[in-house]
């Protein structure tokens, strides 16, 4: 099993609804800032990967609200993946506040596409290599 934490960020005001909670249509950004995040901190550069010809839409995903997050809250958020990717890759997360209380979790499933035919392909051997490695 990977495992990483996010950096600390802090919902911004801009990312707060009229009752002051962290609106939900963010928590997807969250999870995708974190994934990049991740990709980054073991070498792999997902703007290089589209550039090689390679996609990865995110193709489902869910949210499971636990507790709300409120403007300038410190944030967390815990990336795990369970299993080697094939042809798309499910990672789970679970975001946290300042106190270790869990505010959300969910998951995305991204495939692997090659941009211009737009069909799965199998995750690129040097993304496959670093997971591996880990």
């Amino acid at each position: 099993m990977i495992s990483y934490i996010s950096q600390i960020f802090r919902v911004r005001y801009t990312e707060t609804d009229q009752m002051g909670f962290a609106h939900h249509s963010h928590y997807l950004n969250y999870f995708e800032m974190a994934r990049i995040e991740w990709l980054n901190s073991i070498g792999f550069s997902y703007a290089k990967l589209e550039r090689s010809g390679i996609i990865m839409p995110v193709v489902f995903a869910e949210v499971n609200f636990k507790s709300p997050s409120f403007f300038d809250d410190s944030l967390r958020i815990k990336l795990t993946i369970d299993k080697i990717p094939t042809a798309s890759i499910k990672i789970d997360y679970v975001i946290i506040n300042e106190s270790e209380k869990e505010i959300a979790n969910g998951s995305t499933t991204l495939a692997f596409l090659n941009r211009e035919t737009n069909r799965p392909i199998k995750c690129p051997q040097a993304m496959l290599e670093i997971i591996e490695s880990l």
